[in-house]
């Protein structure tokens, strides 16, 4: 075993991992990034199809977010953001403020909500959601709208691991354990179209969003639910959702027009929404364009899933992909309206009391900067739509196989999920672990992802280039016939 190897299995306790299973066998262990392409510490070399779990944008080793990184480096790497304020961590506010209010999608309705105008930094995707759950309830009291505040959120979601975070998500998988400590959230049906009840398609070679056939019951249940909560007495203060996709969920894709419905449904109760774009945000949802933008044009551009839809949030949380995939860094933008609510006199202390030691963190912003610079850039827009179509063109070829259920594909993300047969779309049961098997049969083809349950997700950086996702897609396939053919 690899020395590195021994180090970890003697010190390090893995996140979601059996460590009984990881100390079994010599872990992976990544010592270089370049591209798209890891290298360990054997001198192996792999293509990191997952990002590196959904966080890297631009490739590893971006010259350009490199350079950033030294230019502030030079001049300071970090100061608190308790008293005082720094230069990059304010001019990244104001753009994140003008990115979010930029025109709306080819979809969009009129727009959904008022302009976002304030950002709170944090560490990662749990705690902005903890940031966008505390504003919301407390806003919510000030305001006199709710004396005991209640969320609404998605079945199958999941909005990260602190402990509000954790209530808010609805996958028992995560929460049972933690159940004493987590506070009561309600749950309405997710738009589920491949295992929907009230699907009445037969399974076809296809995206079950495209054969559908019902007749919007998942609407009709989240209008239910929230005219029934009103009745109580006690209106939902916010609704919370993935928008397009949700992905610790398996990659649930939503049907077209489900978000702007659901959120104008959302509004008329009187909601807030409070969006989680931890994996959607950046351009991940795909390189589309305004409406008013027949061409690829950088100023039309649109950087987050909500405006494709017409969608503008009261919350818009965001991580993951925000400093490029370099460093830990979160962002809960808000309106002005929930800002008041926290305005006052010293003495009344009605401050968001709230933080944490390396919020607004200068070389996250710094990174965070140049990663925006570099999604305006216009070839970084044709990267993504070529990698879009290129992912949506070779996932083609995965329908051969009797195994392959469903594929789900927004933007440059998809999930491919695992069956025993597509006639049935009877699942896999988690004792066999068909996703697991097969990510690590990708592995050993030089292809590096983590399944969702029996969902393999593919999200590779931007940079990817087209015979890369061939041979992305081919590993993939090769693996479902050595483990489950």
């Amino acid at each position: 075993m690899h020395p590195l190897a021994q180090q970890d299995h003697r010190y390090v306790w893995h996140p979601f991992t059996q460590m009984r299973d990881w100390l079994k066998r010599e872990p992976i262990v990544i010592v270089e990034g370049r591209g798209a392409v890891l290298r360990d510490a054997r001198g192996r070399k792999y293509l990191d199809a997952s990002s590196s779990i959904w966080t890297n944008l631009h490739g590893h080793n971006h010259p350009k977010i490199n350079a950033a990184l030294i230019r502030q480096l030079n001049r300071i790497a970090h100061s608190s953001a308790l008293g005082l304020a720094n230069e990059p961590a304010s001019i990244l506010a104001g753009k994140l403020v003008q990115a979010a209010n930029s025109p709306q999608g080819p979809r969009a309705a009129p727009e959904i909500g008022p302009a976002l105008t304030k950002v709170f930094f944090s560490d990662d995707g749990s705690t902005a959601m903890e940031v966008a759950l505390k504003l919301a309830y407390e806003s919510a009291r000030r305001r006199g709208q709710s004396r005991n505040p209640k969320f609404l959120s998605l079945a199958d979601s999941y909005h990260g691991d602190t402990l509000g975070a954790v209530a808010l998500g609805q996958i028992q998988l995560f929460r049972k354990t933690w159940s004493g400590l987590l506070f009561k959230t309600h749950k309405v049906m997710a738009p589920y179209c491949y295992r929907c009840p009230h699907n009445r398609a037969a399974p076809e070679r296809a995206d079950a969003r495209e054969y559908r056939k019902c007749n919007w019951e998942c609407l009709d249940k989240l209008e239910h639910k929230f005219a029934a909560q009103k009745k109580k007495g006690n209106p939902y203060a916010g609704f919370v959702f993935e928008p397009l996709m949700q992905g610790a969920a398996g990659m649930i894709a939503q049907p077209a027009a489900w978000l702007g419905r659901a959120a104008q449904i959302a509004r008329g109760h009187g909601a807030m929404l409070i969006a989680d774009e931890v994996m959607t945000g950046f351009g991940r949802a795909g390189a589309n364009t305004s409406a008013r933008g027949k061409s690829l044009r950088r100023a039309d551009a649109l950087l987050f899933a909500c405006q494709q839809e017409g969608v503008r949030p009261d919350f818009l949380a965001l991580a993951k992909g925000l400093t490029g995939g370099y460093l830990p860094m979160a962002a809960t933008l808000t309106t002005q309206d929930v800002f008041d609510a926290f305005l006052g006199e010293y003495e009344e202390f009605k401050s968001f009391f709230h933080g944490h030691s390396y919020t607004a963190n200068q070389l996250g912003a710094a990174a965070a900067l140049s990663n925006l610079e570099l999604l305006r850039s216009l070839a970084s827009l044709q990267s993504r739509q070529v990698l879009e179509q290129t992912l949506r063109d070779e996932l083609k070829t995965l329908w051969k196989h009797p195994g392959v259920g469903d594929i789900r594909q927004v933007g440059t993300i998809a999930g491919i999920e695992l069956v025993r047969d597509w006639r049935t779309r009877k699942p896999f049961d988690w004792r066999e672990r068909a996703g697991v098997r097969v990510c690590e049969a990708m592995a050993r083809h030089g292809v590096l992802t983590r399944p969702v349950g029996n969902v393999v997700v593919l999200m590779p950086p931007y940079c990817t280039t087209p015979n890369q996702v061939r041979r992305i897609v081919k590993s993939l396939s090769e693996a479902i016939v050595s483990e489950l053919e």
